[in-house]
């Protein structure tokens, strides 16, 4: 019924709206038009996407679909990886609002594009079910949910505005001419602002239809709608020229609408689609067991496969994964905070060599962006040729060789990049056209020829054993329960060498029947195989493993959590293993046995810093700390703690190659951390490559405590028990057994 002119009132009992009201068919023929070009645009836009996907290797990513689905759902909806940190929260409930509210406004719009063209046009208007208490129910639902998009929009807004270390696009390495990000700033508000148009634009519609219908009492079930049509009659703004704002906000609402899906493939706003499918099929275990080189492709024809790069090469030695990942990055900058590398002074950001590697295939490919491309005045880098090799072209050398594979970008990124597979990929591709600093290729010498980084003989590996008044037994000779993987460190090191003596002592005075391989040891392959030596790791995996088969013993342990991590990670791939675990986990479960009791509590203040190999890599957090609580110390946290534990800088090779171009060595920055902390007595450590790194920091920066492992508290709070026989064999024969 109409009042006045302009003025649309519905009957009382029609508790529903007109979805084309006051639009006349001639403007729905052209509503429906640009929907199509819009849908049309999209669909290409990804189809280009796929294509560029299908192009990367395989990646086997669809194992446990369903679980996989289930898990990326709940994080998703749980908002799980963007609240991630004490200091992420306000940011995942605002993006978790935006998120909620989007999909809610999306939902609502398939359910009234359903109840238009389908159920009215087939059944007519008496089907439609987009009336009484289902549309009281969706009025108030979507506004409520509209309201927290808008806020949440908002939120995110202004805190893009007040310019966090996480949103500075200054790149951490700077091109030899320079670079201008401001595209990518100006794309990031573009996303901002049609996502705020869109919320505000429907809510200004609705109070505007409101107004012009002489407020409905139902309609009191929009609030938000409802109240902005009061404001609009407050400000004296008749029926007739509200009805006239409304068809026109609704053909801004809806260009705006129909323009952003469009937008979608080529900006920001891809994720929306992106990050699902990311998380989807992330593999949580990739940077603690790397892939194995791609096999040969078949030839199809008969003539014998053509030999595969060893690493990143082109386009084509990407997985689709790897690819898909490079689209899922928002340019959040989490990963740009917490990598050491970064924060030392290296030329090397996670998230710039993944926006770096998605231009630069774009540019391939022939992918428009909008306003999401850095500019350079040169083609190298991200706008570099189509045939430039990724490793050492795209990528220069220098920015992978910084990284200390810590495992960091990929703990904290909320959509499921595996930065730490890519990099390793493209060293393999650097070691093998030998873009190699001279110490590390000296290093990597001394593996193949001696099977340790220090070069020396193998029959010295168990010298460190001489300094005891017993003797170790070889596990190749007599059967022992346990077989302790010492490793290069803790053999070698001067520094780490007397705590590998005190571990040996706990465990011999505990009456715990443990072994060595002696000469048969090598290195474990861990940081040999993330500096990009494949071949190598394979070689000294295969050696271990037949030092392992020639020995008698039910499990193992070591004191290194890099051999912690390929040994239980990354063997299994190649041979049978037995249980492999931290040595704090086994003096842990000693305690708790009470093979091992203390009675003498130290006292000391320490703090603990977790290696990144243990924490994050192997979620061992706990047993170091019951250790130091054991021993009566008292624990000061640092900020970083846990898996969020900073890094020593030794991984991935680094401990083999120059730092002194670096403005500030991690380690030093770690120790500088624990001198914020006030008085310590000492830092702790369970790492041998802790001690190394942090003794040497600790000097340089004038630490007023002192570096130790942390056995040496440990001891100190022990109860001495009787001495036992020298090398025990288990009573029961069984437990001579092998598993």
């Amino acid at each position: 019924m109409i009042t006045e002119p302009g003025m649309f009132v519905l009957a009382a009992a029609e508790e529903t709206r007109e979805v084309f009201e006051n639009v006349a068919t001639w403007e729905k023929g052209l509503f429906y038009g640009l929907a199509l070009i819009s849908t049309l645009v999209f669909l290409g836009g990804f189809g280009r996407r796929v294509r560029k996907y299908r192009r990367g290797r395989p990646a086997y990513r669809f194992d446990h679909l369903p679980r996989r689905i289930v898990r990326a759902v709940s994080r998703i909806y749980a908002q799980a990886t963007v609240s991630r940190g004490k200091r992420n929260g306000i940011v995942g409930v605002a993006h978790g609002a935006v998120m909620w509210g989007f999909t809610a406004l999306l939902i609502g719009t398939t359910i009234l594009a359903i109840d238009t063209e389908f159920v009215r046009l087939f059944w007519g208007e008496d089907a439609s079910f987009f009336k009484g208490p289902f549309y009281l129910t969706y009025s108030v639902l979507l506004d409520i949910l509209g309201l927290a998009f808008v806020a949440g929009v908002i939120t995110l807004g202004v805190r893009r505005r007040s310019k966090p270390p996480t949103l500075d696009y200054t790149r951490a390495q700077e091109p030899e001419h320079g670079y201008d990000r401001g595209g990518m700033r100006r794309g990031d508000w573009l996303f901002v602002g049609l996502l705020l148009g869109l919320g505000l634009t429907g809510f200004l519609g609705e109070g505007l239809r409101i107004r012009a219908n002489g407020f409905p009492d139902f309609e009191e079930w929009s609030p938000v709608g409802y109240t902005i049509a009061k404001g609009i009659e407050g400000v004296g703004l008749g029926a007739a020229t509200a009805s006239d704002l409304q068809h026109v906000n609704w053909w801004v609402h809806a260009v705006m609408a129909l323009g952003f899906v469009a937008l979608i493939p080529f900006t920001k706003a891809m994720h929306l689609v992106l990050d699902f499918a990311n998380l989807a099929f992330t593999d949580p275990t990739s940077a603690r067991r790397l892939p194995r080189p791609a096999p040969a492709p078949a030839s199809g024809n008969g003539s014998p496969p053509t030999m595969p790069n060893p690493g990143i090469l082109a386009l084509e030695d990407l997985t689709w994964k790897e690819l898909l990942s490079l689209d899922a990055c928002t340019k959040c900058g989490r990963c740009h905070q917490v990598c050491p590398a970064k924060a030392s002074g290296a030329p090397l950001s996670p998230r710039d060599l993944i926006l770096d590697l998605r231009q630069w295939v774009d540019s391939s490919e022939g992918i428009p962006a909008v306003l999401d491309r850095e500019a350079r005045p040169e083609a190298d880098g991200p706008r570099a040729p189509q045939g430039t090799p990724v490793a050492g072209g795209v990528i220069p050398s220098q920015t992978l060789w910084a990284c200390t594979t810590c495992m960091a970008c990929v703990e904290v990124c909320p959509v499921g990049i595996e930065h730490v597979p890519t990099i390793v990929g493209m060293r393999r591709q650097l070691v093998d056209g030998g873009d190699v600093e001279p110490m590390l290729q000296q290093t990597l010498q001394n593996f193949a020829q001696q099977g340790n980084s220090h070069g020396k003989s193998s029959r010295m590996r168990a010298r460190w054993t001489k300094g005891l008044d017993f003797k170790i037994p070889d596990a190749r000779k007599e059967p022992v329960e346990y077989l302790w993987f010492v490793g290069d460190f803790a053999s070698f090191d001067e520094r780490s060498q007397e705590a590998s003596r005190r571990v040996a002592t706990i465990l011999h005075e505990a009456g715990i029947s443990f072994g060595l391989l002696h000469d048969g040891e090598r290195n474990a392959g861990n940081d040999v195989r993330r500096v990009g030596e494949e071949g190598l790791f394979e070689l000294l995996v295969e050696q271990n493993l037949a030092a392992f088969e020639s020995a008698e013993f039910r499990s193992i342990f070591t004191t290194d959590p890099h051999s912690l991590n390929t040994l239980r990670n990354e063997y299994p791939e190649f041979g049978d293993m037995r249980p492999v675990e931290h040595y704090t986990e086994l003096l842990v479960r000693l305690l708790d046995e009470g093979a091992l009791q203390v009675d003498r509590p130290t006292g000391a203040r320490v703090t603990y810093h977790d290696p990144c190999y243990l924490a994050r890599y192997n979620g061992v957090t706990d047993a170091p700390r019951k250790l130091l609580a054991a021993s009566g110390a008292h624990l000061v946290e640092m900020p970083r703690n846990g898996a969020n534990t900073f890094c020593c800088g030794a991984g991935g090779g680094r401990i083999w190659m120059d730092d002194s171009k670096l403005t500030e060595r991690p380690s030093e920055q770690r120790i500088k951390e624990a001198m914020g902390l006030g008085e310590l007595d000492y830092f702790v450590v369970a790492c041998p490559k802790d001690l190394a790194m942090y003794s040497d920091a600790a000097k340089t920066v004038g630490a007023p405590f002192e570096v130790i492992e942390i056995t040496t508290l440990l001891e100190r709070a022990l109860v001495r028990p009787e001495p036992v026989a020298v090398g025990a064999a288990p009573s029961d024969p069984a437990q001579a057994e092998t598993s």
